[in-house]
């Protein structure tokens, strides 16, 4: 059975830093692009950023692009997703998922399109 589980999310003090980490198992993991979401409370949840299946390409929301960097390690089954200079407003649960369209290449990413998900982490951002 295919499985997502992130981890490394916890609180921090804004301008702090984290590094997220989405494990997989049970898939051919590095022929489908990966991504990350976000839930804050009382909102909807939110596409953050993807990563192609090669890795070449990364795609980033525009309010943490320069800030969030997505990568991945085909070899460990993992992919990242550093948070840097975290703001308050970066409260959320943190989702990774992975999309449905194998070796997917164009910049289209949204949520229907990803058909797998891990069971979140939560990212506190707070003083």
């Amino acid at each position: 059975q295919v499985q997502l589980v992130e981890s490394g999310g916890g609180l921090v003090q804004p301008g702090g830093s984290l590094r997220l980490t989405c494990a997989t198992s049970g898939r051919t993991f590095s022929s489908y692009a990966m991504g990350w979401f976000r839930q804050a409370p009382g909102k909807e949840r939110e596409f953050v950023a993807a990563i192609s299946w090669t890795g070449r390409s990364t795609y980033g929301k525009d309010s943490v692009r320069g800030r969030f960097t997505v990568s991945r390690d085909n070899a460990k089954n993992t992919v990242y997703l550093q948070l840097n200079s975290l703001k308050p407003e970066d409260t959320a649960v943190y989702y990774c998922a992975a999309d449905s369209r194998r070796f997917y290449s164009g910049s289209a990413y949204a949520e229907p399109d990803f058909a797998l998900w891990g069971q979140g982490t939560q990212v506190t951002v707070s003083s």
